[in-house]
């Protein structure tokens, strides 16, 4: 095959293979996760077969891993987070510390280095999100207490992980490794506490200038973008934030990209238009997460179940039952309910995405032998396929404690539900809040101006955008005849006065004018004058011509309308000459 299209020929049959596999996967009711990875063992080198340029898939992983922490900070809600964090901060702090400790242990038994095992044992403390939300949705238990708790638990993992990967390389050296040429920019030689002081002062600049600077600037530039109805601008600027923030992250302070990536996305989710974003951004979030987990697949050799069957047991041991285990004892010690104990202990036992980031920065940091690459990759791949069974296996207690516990099932843990409860009640009556005050905006609109309720929800979304508000006091004038028409005007409120030859035309609101201008070219052809107060909704002659011309069916009904209106003025002046001749 032609060198030129290995890039061509890597995409294509990842994207084949990861179809038929995860399609495979979902018929067995497991999740499509499964599948992709089984696709890139296909076609590793560790297998007959067709065998992708890995160097190629390498950097598509690398993009993966961008968008991957994009959507992570996207969804970040700090919120929720706060809501659960009774339960979620030292549940999730408190697991990652035993399980590293419990992977360490594993090490020691195998002869392997200090910092091989803190690699090992991080990598196998974090669970996956896409596996989570998926056994949680078919559950129906995304809204329920548990749901958000377990939403939480993950997030302060994936914020630890985060955490992890800024200060890896700087501990590379002192834990056996090597330094990294690519995050420490020359700090290698410098003693080990300011390496790491400078690293964490890079991050923590990073995150100020992100947080402060961010919140003012990307709203702003998306708001602006958005206004210009592009749908595929806006998706371009989308991920040129996230991938610009994320390469300048990396340029310019010496972060990962995949921390560059997470800051983009938590600076733009506080964006009115983060939603839209999060939508337009997510296909090609989910076609290089395939990718990446295509390339994962790749680095497995299958051998090691052959070769060392008893170290991928203790790892998958440790996932299973070390992290259900401990996961449990940490929820009923902090007092929570039993059934939620249960619920977080059979839904987090399994690994994913950053487990995979973590055992590749291990690999290549020289902290990692490539075998705990591949058992690693082995324990992901089997307790992924196995979490349904072991989420039956929870209810299944579940339903033992309560026939024989009722008494204990039911008080153990009730106070402190209840009080969770009413915290996840008051976010989720904020949520209903703002989502309502948006949805009354937009029956406002539709009521006030029946008009546009020929667009779509969308179409509607970016009027609200377009929108310039003004208002007049009575007796002001509002147009002026003989000037160039520049705005289209709205009556939200009030009422005017359109003052022809002719005579006076009340408009109230509902109603619009200005748009003959604006349609035929031509100079004011009235004066207009506010009555009462008024409150107008304006269009600027550039908004409108880009507005109309996305949606030229409504140009058609605003002419149709402008020239009815025309019309009557014209019969009105005639039957009022009449009137004066007789």
């Amino acid at each position: 095959m032609h060198q030129e299209v290995g890039l061509i020929a890597t995409v294509a049959v990842s994207f084949v293979f990861a179809a038929i596999l995860g399609y495979g996967a979902d018929r067995l009711r497991l999740p499509p996760l499964v599948g992709y990875l089984m696709a890139g063992i296909l076609m590793g080198p560790f297998t007959p077969g067709f065998v992708a340029d890995t160097a190629l898939a390498g950097q598509l992983a690398e993009m993966g891993v961008i968008l991957l922490m994009f959507g992570v900070g996207l969804h970040f809600s700090a919120s929720d987070l706060l809501a659960v964090r009774g339960i979620a901060v030292p549940g999730a702090i408190g697991r990652i510390i035993l399980a590293t400790l419990l992977g360490i242990g594993l090490c020691k038994l195998w002869g392997w280095s200090l910092g091989a095992g803190i690699v090992l044992g991080l990598s196998l403390s974090v669970a996956s999100t896409v596996v989570l939300l998926k056994a949680l949705e078919e559950r129906n238990l995304v809204n329920a207490a548990s749901g958000r708790v377990a939403v939480g638990w993950l997030i302060v993992e994936d914020l630890v992980m985060v955490l992890a990967l800024v200060l890896l390389p700087a501990l590379a050296e002192l834990l056996g490794g090597h330094a990294s040429t690519t995050t420490n920019h020359g700090l290698g030689d410098l003693p080990l506490a300011l390496t790491i002081g400078l690293t964490l002062l890079k991050v923590v600049a990073f995150a100020a200038m992100a947080i402060f600077l961010g919140p003012r600037i990307v709203p702003w530039l998306l708001t602006m973008i958005a206004r210009t109805g592009s749908r595929e601008l806006f998706t371009l600027t989308v991920l040129a934030i996230a991938l610009g923030i994320a390469f300048g992250s990396a340029a310019i302070f010496g972060v990962s990209f995949a921390l560059g990536a997470f800051f983009a996305g938590v600076v733009m989710s506080e964006s009115q238009l983060s939603h839209r974003a999060a939508a337009d951004s997510l296909p090609l979030q989910n076609a290089f997460s395939v990718l990446f987990f295509v390339s994962v697949g790749m680095l497995f050799d299958p051998s090691i179940l052959v070769r060392q069957p008893l170290a991928v047991i203790g790892a998958l041991a440790l996932v299973i039952l070390g992290k259900g285990i401990i996961t449990f004892l940490i929820v009923i010690l902090l007092r929570y309910p039993i059934s939620m104990g249960l619920t977080l202990a059979g839904g987090l036992a399994q690994i994913g995405e950053f487990s995979f980031i973590l055992a590749g920065l291990g690999v290549s940091l020289g902290l990692l032998p490539h075998e705990g690459q591949d058992l690693i990759l082995a324990a992901a791949i089997l307790s992924i396929t196995l979490n349904p069974i072991v989420i039956f296996a929870t209810d299944g207690l579940k339903k033992v404690i309560h026939s024989r516990w009722p008494s204990l099932w039911e008080s153990y843990g009730k106070s402190r539900q209840k009080a969770l409860g009413k915290e996840l009640e008051k976010i989720r009556a904020l949520g209903e809040e703002r989502e309502r005050q948006h949805q009354l905006k937009m029956q406002q609109l539709i009521e006030t101006f029946p008009l546009f309720s020929q667009v779509n929800e969308d179409a509607q979304e970016e009027l609200l955008l377009l929108f310039k508000a003004k208002s007049a006091p009575p007796g002001e004038r509002v147009i002026r005849r003989g000037d160039r028409g520049d705005s289209m005007y709205f009556i939200s409120s009030g009422a005017v006065e359109v003052r022809l030859a002719s005579g006076a035309i009340r408009l109230e609101p509902g109603a619009f004018f200005g748009e003959m201008a604006l349609l035929t070219g031509a100079r004011r052809t009235a004066d207009v004058i506010a009555v009462d107060f008024c409150q107008f909704e304006v269009l600027e002659r550039r908004d409108f011509n880009m507005f109309m011309s996305h949606h030229p069916h409504l140009r058609a009904a605003v002419s149709e309308m402008a020239q009815k209106r025309t019309e009557m003025n014209v019969l009105r002046q005639q039957w009022e000459k009449s009137m004066d001749l007789s």
